[in-house]
């Protein structure tokens, strides 16, 4: 009997990665986040205002990954983890501009990645690295893009949507490209979350940052983003 080729394409690729930001965003807040069944072709990924966080991924193929966060969004995630984490509510940072809330909201990317990165490597059988989530506080969009050419990159937006209905996008750009799968193979094991949390929280990437002119910022050679921006 012939087997029907499955083909995975850059799309599917994005369904994971949404199901991640879900997931773990549900997870770690006992809340529910979910994503918009609706997805945005655009030509361009930007950090907005006002939390952003960005990251890219090379290996297997390559591509970045930005979440801007509205305030009320970024505060209400934030809160609802430190509740899980079991601090006292007088304890809680109320604006988005505090280095709290901007800490947990960047290891949380770092889950969210590396949840993302494991179901790639196991179900796609290839293998791809993050850099270490930079975020940031901003009043302006910039415009971000990674420095090397992608293969026909594709950009997509997508909207989520917090338990108490506050709205955040992700903005993905990767290469446009296709995984077939031409015979049946097994999944390897499920890997241990607690080492999988410790393995991403703990590892820096090696990509660094720069800004370029005209409020575009473009993956480079400089590490410090922050201090270039002038945050």
């Amino acid at each position: 009997m012939t087997m029907i080729s499955q083909v995975i394409t850059s799309d599917d690729i994005l369904l994971k990665l949404c199901h991640s930001v879900s997931h773990v965003l549900s997870s770690t807040t006992a809340s529910q986040v979910s994503h918009a069944a609706m997805v945005q072709s655009i030509t361009k990924t930007c950090l907005k205002p006002d939390l952003g966080c960005f990251s890219i991924f090379d290996g297997g193929f390559s591509g970045l990954v930005v979440i801007n966060f509205s305030a009320p969004a970024a505060v209400e995630i934030y809160q609802a983890y430190m509740t899980q984490m079991g601090m006292p509510e007088a304890e809680f940072a109320f604006s988005h501009t505090s280095d709290e809330v901007g800490d947990v909201m960047g290891e949380l990317m770092n889950q969210i990645l590396g949840d993302f990165i494991v179901k790639v490597n196991k179900e796609l059988q290839t293998s791809i690295n993050q850099s270490q989530p930079k975020m940031l506080t901003i009043n302006k969009e910039l415009t971000i893009s990674i420095d090397t050419n992608l293969d026909e990159a594709v950009a997509r937006r997508v909207a989520f949507k917090t338990a108490r209905n506050h709205i955040f996008y992700l903005e993905f750009a990767m290469d446009k490209t296709e995984f077939i799968k031409l015979a049946h193979f097994e999944n390897d094991e499920e890997h241990d979350p607690d080492a999988l949390l410790a393995q991403h929280g703990s590892g820096a990437g090696s990509t660094t940052w720069s800004q370029a002119i005209n409020g575009t910022v473009v993956v480079d050679e400089a590490d410090d983003l922050l201090k270039e921006l002038g945050i």
